[in-house]
């Protein structure tokens, strides 16, 4: 990478190449704030070294418009100029540049200040690459963490992998739907697959009882709930926070008539939600102890007009409609992941 160096003054701008070459530096040189951002645009330089009193474009202009842009907003730029006013030091700092080296510059001072923010630029990207690596570090142990509290519930339940895996794509399909951005839709196929982990604590007589639960059973089944809450609860990793709003609130309905809590609309989070028409569907369609499995167009019809054990005013009315126009794809997902179901 090189220097861009921009003057609209021939023999400054062939002056200052000089001693920028002398010290081993690739230089490249522009006589107008056009041709420079040209330059910098066509191909991004490590520093720039800006004169401020130019003719059509300044300075400022050019270095506004170097900041505007992906490509070169973080390319620090050092102005040179005559103007020694501290307003112009002011300005300078203003739109972005990060040093000021005034005309007649010293040669020594010139070269200090470049290789000071050439060395500061490239530590800074050092710096991003190794935040970047242990990021990718640390959600690779998230994601594994959950892998493994996943697994361990399943252990526990019925429910296999291929249930697992088809709640992840129905969870995302609807956060799509929906409009949320990427970074939701990615925490939320991760975080959908702990909703049930608080059945690690329910006793297996209870969990799996071919029959009907008794009350003082079903009361017991239902803390499985607010126990994967608790499990997941605590930790700062967006895919636990998740996790554990999806655990506690899968079980909630929009009317209010839900559990552990009761609460009604909006006070449910979004990706308990999600999950909550996404669980019931993968549960109408799948044969447990206590039910055969029905088929794709039985369940639909159960969740959009209810039969009396489920209802449509257990859903958020948003959801319910984004589920209805995805219902194929549902299904698809279904029997693409039911081999091992």
């Amino acid at each position: 990478m090189a220097i861009l160096a921009v003057d609209d003054t021939q023999a400054s701008l062939k002056l200052l190449a000089e001693i920028l070459k002398a010290e081993g530096y690739e230089v490249r040189a522009a006589i107008s704030g056009e041709l420079a951002l040209r330059a910098a645009m066509a191909n991004p330089p490590e520093l720039v070294l800006l004169d401020i009193r130019m003719p059509v474009m300044d300075g400022y202009e050019v270095c506004r418009r170097l900041k505007a842009e992906p490509a070169t907003r973080d390319v620090p730029v050092i102005f040179l100029s005559a103007a020694s006013e501290t307003v112009d030091k002011v300005q300078g700092f203003g739109v972005g540049c990060v040093d000021y080296v005034t005309k007649p510059y010293q040669r020594e001072e010139l070269l200090a200040r470049v290789r000071t923010h050439l060395e500061l630029n490239r530590l800074r990207h050092h710096l991003e690459a190794l935040v970047e690596k242990r990021t990718h570090e640390l959600i690779a142990s998230h994601r594994e963490t959950i892998v493994t509290m996943t697994r361990a519930a399943s252990y526990k339940d019925e429910e296999t992998g291929a249930h697992v895996a088809r709640v992840s794509f129905y969870s995302v399909e609807l956060a799509q739907a929906l409009g949320m951005d990427a970074e939701f839709c990615d925490i939320i196929h991760y975080a959908s697959p702990m909703h049930d982990v608080g059945k690690i604590a329910i006793p297996d007589a209870i969990l799996g009882k071919p029959g009907k639960f008794e009350p003082h059973e079903w009361e017991i089944m239902k803390t499985h709930a607010a126990l994967g809450a608790k499990m997941l609860g605590g930790s700062d990793s967006p895919y636990l926070v998740m996790g554990a709003e999806i655990a506690g609130g899968h079980h909630e309905r929009w009317d209010g008539g839900g559990y552990p809590l009761g609460i009604r609309g909006e006070a449910i989070p979004l990706s308990a939600r999600i999950m909550q028409i996404c669980d019931v569907y993968d549960a109408l369609r799948s044969r447990r102890p206590y039910k055969e499995a029905f088929s794709h167009e039985r369940s639909t019809e159960i969740i959009l007009a209810g039969d009396g054990r489920t209802q449509p005013s257990h859903f958020d009315p948003a959801i319910l409609e984004s589920f209805g126009g995805l219902a194929g794809r549902f299904c698809d997902i279904f029997e693409a992941h039911k081999e091992d179901g």
